[in-house]
């Protein structure tokens, strides 16, 4: 069995690296400036909405713990720029029962208001055979939603109950969506937010999981390249979990393992590109403590009220793939900020 094991997990890590690969091109007429990093950042107390008001001198910029000057400090509220959102409704790693649960929730969240969505919104359904996305944004949610409602989701092939070869074929799927919805949405200007309704895909990490040097360097060339892809696209990651307090509180915060930013391949799992862990490290969200679906999504929505755009030059790196840790600190007791925790950087 573990051989067996190993096998598939060798199959599955020699797709990587390809996939990682080409989520980087499209990145580039968008984003011509690679050099300098450029954050979103959002400032709350704890539980708290986003708060406005700030100015330069309230924000303290460490990479790897060395202070870093500011290159451009912007305050910003909701329509100063182009913000998209991606609503992903993930039935994969979501079984039909919630799945139709999400519907109603998502279907609520697009009529509310009138139908009168504060941000272009396109909808995309993830399954076995696939993720299918709108093409076009809109704001009418009323369109949205009667759209929803005529997509057929049928129930998934790949079960939970299949094991650790289900669970593989749930992950290779899910990181091939992933980096279709990059490469789709690396072009396209602005900020994107991208809410994946969905509980995670497997992390396929732990006991009983051997990998060899050169599994692990796959794997980090993956976490480099899906790092800097979304980084580039401006894209913001939402885990969104329908399923709440009712899943298994110590799988649910499993991910936490993997939080900190990997800084080479010896220090690699696959349980460091889990979803939840993406989703914190592009300085989103992961939330998990209740299964009010349209609640969540406006939550993730909200962090557009209010938000503060830093930009800096990064500090040569002395080899390739060098990674850097960010800490972005508000120099006002009781506010949090919360943005991308690192890059990947090169000579």
């Amino acid at each position: 069995m573990l051989i067996d094991v190993r096998f598939r997990l060798l199959l599955l890590l020699c797709l990587l690296p390809a996939s990682s690969a080409m989520a980087q091109q499209p990145e580039v007429a968008a984003h011509p400036d690679k050099g300098r990093i450029s954050l979103d950042v959002v400032v709350a107390a704890k539980n708290g909405p986003p708060v406005a008001g700030l100015e330069q001198g309230d924000f303290l910029l460490t990479d790897n713990k060395t202070a870093r000057p500011m290159t451009s400090f912007r305050a910003m509220a909701r329509g100063q720029e182009p913000v998209e959102v991606v609503l992903l409704i993930d039935a994969v790693n979501t079984n039909y029962e919630h799945v139709s649960y999400e519907r109603q929730q998502i279907d609520q969240f697009l009529k509310a208001n009138g139908g009168k969505l504060e941000l272009p919104t396109a909808l995309a359904i993830f399954t076995d055979t696939g993720s299918q996305m709108q093409q076009t944004f809109s704001r009418d949610g009323n369109s949205l939603a009667d759209s929803l409602d005529h997509q057929t989701i049928g129930l998934r092939e790949i079960r939970r109950s299949a094991g650790f070869y289900g669970a593989e074929d749930r992950l290779q799927l899910s990181l091939e969506a992933l980096r279709q919805l990059m490469a789709r949405e690396g072009p396209r200007p602005g900020r994107k937010l991208v809410l994946w309704v969905s509980p995670g895909w497997p992390l396929l990490s732990g006991a009983g999981v051997d990998l060899s040097m050169k599994e692990r360097e796959r794997i980090f060339r993956t976490i480099v390249d899906t790092s800097t892809a979304m980084r580039e696209a401006g894209i913001t990651l939402y885990n969104l979990n329908p399923l709440g307090p009712t899943e298994n509180l110590s799988a649910a915060f499993y991910y936490e393992n993997y939080l900190k930013g990997v800084p080479n391949s010896g220090k690699t799992d696959l349980g460091d590109l889990g979803l939840q862990v993406l989703a914190r490290q592009s300085g989103g969200l992961t939330l998990t403590s209740s299964n009010d679906v349209r609640a969540m999504l406006q939550k993730a929505v909200s962090d557009t009220d209010a938000y503060y755009q830093i930009s800096f030059e990064p500090a040569p790196a002395d080899k390739p793939d060098e990674y850097h840790h960010i800490e972005v600190k508000v120099e006002k007791p009781g506010l949090i900020a919360r943005t991308r925790d690192g890059y990947y950087a090169q000579p």
